[in-house]
């Protein structure tokens, strides 16, 4: 058996024709493909406005310029990939990290409970974990009972829906970013994109994106101005030229993501091995993660880890709470209380899930785990 990553791209010879067409074109970057990218996500998560950018991380750092000052405080998950709350700090802004809920989402409950303790806190960043939207209510309630901006970090979330309201619309939301690195429902190779609804948002945001630089009609051929301090966060012509062609494609790589969560969640019914959540349809499953209690098993969750590789599966987990990497602990973090988190990162890992994951490759996974944790 091939090696089985966690996650991979689904290339195919449209993708690749297309990008051919791009390269062999007058514009490789800052040309009529980006405009045309973001279009294409505009009318796919109906939200207003959308500038693609270089990778997610970008687009988190771009967001967090726009809405946030120096000093502000943001309620936040520890249950995400460094970036989210990178971000934060990137500005000066102060995260506070929340407890999750049992589907590996932030807990809103919690954050209103922080929001009633001190209402100099300015924002919420939320993240879909694994492709699952939080509670889009609770999240209008909290947004309109305490007037604090939003920001959903929808990287893992394209194409997910709850109760009607699609990721990156920012129904409830001021700002929405995607990721679309390899291992993304879509990928642009690296890139990342962001949604607002808001004129003045998108604005800010194209002028930082390209240097704080804008040019305009009545200017000199020659001219243009630096009105702030920006950064080089483009993507090019030839990524964008790839995120069109995989776009067109999604429904069908979500189609697929949705059978093999199905599948596992077949197979993996009234086991030791139990899914973090079972299939609504809510979901857009960039991953399929799991959890296990290893207290009772003979076997560490490393040894599952090694064993598994030494049968070319590549399982993974995510994440390692953000508050206990070092540099935050060099800023006062770790001492949160968030027992629901630290039970979570002791039991998951994430299945192989990804559209060109074939059935037999699945079952194998399901055999080679169930005969190493027994």
């Amino acid at each position: 058996m091939n090696f089985i990553p966690y996650g991979k791209q689904s290339i195919d010879k449209n993708d690749i024709d297309t990008v051919v067409q791009t390269l062999q074109s007058d514009y490789l970057t800052t040309g009529p493909k980006v405009k045309e990218f973001e279009e294409a996500l505009s009318n796919y998560c109906g939200a207003k406005y959308v500038v693609a950018v270089s990778n997610g991380t970008a687009a988190l750092h771009l967001s967090s310029l726009c809405l946030l000052k120096k000093g502000d405080k943001v309620l936040t998950t520890s249950n995400s990939f460094l970036a989210t709350s990178n971000s934060i700090l990137y500005v000066g802004a102060k995260p506070i990290f929340v407890d999750i809920q049992h589907d590996g989402n932030i807990d809103l409950d919690l954050c209103e409970r922080e929001l009633k303790k001190d209402s100099s806190i300015k924002a919420i960043y939320v993240v879909a974990f694994s492709g699952n939207l939080v509670n889009q209510e609770k999240l209008k309630y909290l947004r309109d009972t305490y007037n604090i901006t939003v920001l959903e970090d929808n990287a893992h979330a394209i194409g997910a829906v709850y109760d009607g309201i699609k990721s990156g619309s920012c129904t409830n939301s001021d700002i929405s970013i995607f990721s679309f690195h390899p291992v993304k429902h879509l990928t642009t190779a690296e890139g990342g994109a962001i949604t607002t609804n808001s004129k003045e948002l998108y604005e800010k945001i194209l002028m930082l994106r390209g240097h704080g630089m804008v040019k305009t009609p009545d200017m000199k051929p020659w001219e243009y101005e630096m009105q702030d301090l920006g950064f080089n966060y483009r993507i090019t012509d030839i990524q964008c030229a790839l995120g069109i062609s995989q776009l067109s494609k999604l429904p069908e790589f979500i189609n697929r993501r949705f059978e093999i969560a199905k599948a596992y969640d077949k197979a993996l019914g009234n086991t030791i091995v139990k899914p973090l959540y079972t299939f609504e349809g809510k979901s857009s499953y960039h991953l399929y993660v799991v959890q296990v209690d290893f207290s009772k098993l003979n076997i560490s969750k490393e040894e599952l880890f090694i064993k598994l590789r030494e049968k070319n599966i590549g399982i993974q987990l995510h994440y390692i709470p953000i508050n206990t990497q070092p540099y935050y602990k060099s800023l006062g973090y770790g001492d949160e209380s968030t027992p629901i988190m630290d039970k979570y990162y002791e039991q998951c890992f994430s299945l192989p899930m990804y559209p060109l994951l074939t059935d037999d490759e699945q079952k194998y996974v399901v055999k080679s785990l169930f005969e190493v944790l027994k």
